[in-house]
């Protein structure tokens, strides 16, 4: 609804909110609820607080799996449900930060002298919530580290980033990321660097560091190897709720990034996020709006638009916080309800330039979080015209949109900082964190399990079987070229054709593979040989 600039000033002053601890506040005006909407979710709202008090205590939070959540007590130890736990992650975070000092001051040090490089080897949450710090908090003139990162298992992407450090591997630290310790991805990516420093004529294991569960296949790895060091995970941590453990917290230490006032920004918004009023709680606030506009099945989506450029990566972070949480077919009663919320975004005004016209005039399936950030830079600001700076642009491109779109009856939320600092940071990640748990509360789903990325794992792992009947069955009959269907008839796998047409496409464009491809009168006719 477009409301009259009379009617609109009083619901902005109706609905927002500023909480001055935090240095944020919430304007929920151009959303168009009606009065009575909080009254008549109060008692739905009053569960999910009461939920969380009970994840908080240690509570199984996370049924199928059979786990505590516990990504609250790592910038709060005290809220720990037991001593030995409190202890591990004060040992652990006072560790990772005596081991970044001792880095910076070149006491830990590479086969070619201190450290100037970091290399993450991850995936998902993993890399995602690192890349994140590193690319908001980062500055190239202060970084003590220069971070690098492997973040998938495509080797094109492995060789751009090795170009840039292969003649300083000995200056550069690897970490190595997997909790499990079995992610094939990050498995890989630390094979291909193992292999690098090999070619260097060095040993990866004095510049790897291993951050995993105690005893997984990766830890037993690093500890027989020798690897330079070891840092725990645990299996209450989630990858995508990760940022505040070492996960996060050791390459931003690395980077030179203040690690204390991060968790101090988180802790301070879990606090004003726990009060069990609507009014006072702007998590609440989040997670029943993103009910409000989805009728509590996610109907429209979240277009996640910050007015800086350092928070490029928060929409790619929110993404994997609020899709794999909330992304879940069945309830907490295991009834089919296929529920979930799709993120997606860019920063603006970049977005001035690419969707808003969507946004504003085509489908009305979405809705728009503005994050605006007050200060514009350090130091003075030039002006680009009389009394108006680059900074005032940014600001007036931000309003101006929330305009437009509000005069096409397209619904939005604003979320105003001061500053991007690791505080602000810490207050916005765990903003959105506690959101995700109230809204997952609110339409009973398990927020904190991922049975549709296990699956993925399963199907690669299949396709992978299936390839190597394909390249045995090559193998034993050399310069016979076959066609797909006698390859599928031969290792008995019919019903697979179409995987072993990709299969064998794949293997015929990488010439290291050995597989030739002798095109047919179709593409399906096509024969693949391997010769002598």
């Amino acid at each position: 609804m477009k409301y009259t600039n009379e009617i609109l000033w009083q619901r902005y002053r109706a609905h927002y909110s500023e909480f001055p601890s935090l240095g944020l506040s919430v304007d929920l005006s151009r959303m168009d609820f009606s009065d009575t909407f909080f009254t008549s979710k109060e008692s739905r709202m009053q569960r999910a607080f009461k939920a969380m008090d009970a994840l908080e205590k240690g509570g199984e939070a996370n049924p199928d799996e059979h786990r505590m959540v516990g990504h609250y007590w790592l910038r709060n130890s005290a809220l720990a449900p037991k001593p030995e736990i409190c202890k591990a992650i004060d040992d652990t975070l006072a560790d990772l930060k005596a081991f970044a000092a001792d880095v910076h001051s070149g006491k830990n040090q590479g086969a070619h002298g201190a450290f100037q490089n970091a290399l993450l080897i991850g995936i998902g949450g993993s890399a995602l919530g690192p890349q994140l710090l590193a690319h908001a908090l980062g500055h190239p003139q202060r970084d003590k580290i220069k971070l690098y990162f492997f973040d998938n298992t495509d080797p094109c992407g492995m060789d751009d980033v090795l170009a840039q450090i292969r003649d300083q591997l000995g200056r550069t630290l690897c970490v190595v990321i997997s909790k499990s310790g079995g992610t094939k991805e990050t498995r890989n990516g630390m094979l291909e660097v193992r292999a690098a420093y090999e070619q260097a004529g060095l040993k990866f294991a004095d510049h790897a560091v291993a951050i995993t569960q105690v005893d997984s296949a990766l830890d037993k790895q690093a500890r027989d190897e020798g690897w330079f060091w070891r840092f725990p995970m645990w299996d209450w941590v989630g990858g995508r709720t990760s940022i505040t453990s070492v996960v996060g917290m050791l390459p931003a230490a690395l980077q030179g990034i203040n690690v204390d006032e991060f968790l101090t920004g988180a802790r301070l918004c879990d606090e004003v996020t726990r009060h069990h009023s609507i009014k006072t709680n702007p998590a609440a606030q989040l997670a029943l709006m993103w009910f409000y506009i989805g009728n509590g099945k996610g109907h429209k989506d979240m277009v996640v638009i910050p007015y800086k450029d350092r928070l490029e990566l928060f929409a790619r972070y929110l993404q994997q916080l609020v899709m794999e949480s909330l992304g879940k077919e069945l309830d907490l009663n295991h009834a089919v309800v296929k529920q979930g919320l799709a993120v997606y975004g860019n920063k603006g005004s970049t977005d001035q330039h690419a969707y808003v016209q969507q946004l504003r005039e085509g489908l009305d399936n979405f809705f728009v979080t503005f994050i605006e950030v007050l200060r514009d830079r350090e130091g003075q600001s030039i002006e680009v015209e009389p009394g108006v700076t680059s900074g005032d642009y940014l600001s007036a491109f931000l309003l101006g949109t929330r305009q437009a779109l509000h005069e096409k009856h397209r619904e939005s939320i604003t979320l105003t900082i001061k500053d991007i600092t690791p505080f602000s940071l810490g207050v916005l990640v765990a903003l959105f964190e506690r959101a995700v748990g109230f809204y997952a509360s609110l339409i009973r789903i398990n927020a904190y399990h991922q049975p549709g990325v296990e699956a993925g794992k399963k199907g690669a792992e299949t396709v992978l079987r299936l390839q190597r009947r394909v390249m045995d069955y090559l193998r034993s009959h050399k310069n016979t070229p076959h066609s797909l269907i006698q390859i599928a008839e031969e290792i008995e796998a019919e019903e697979a054709v179409e995987n072993i047409f990709k299969i064998c496409e794949h293997l015929a464009a990488n010439p290291d593979r050995g597989v030739e491809k002798m095109p047919g009168v179709t593409p399906f006719n096509a024969s693949y040989v391997i010769r002598e």
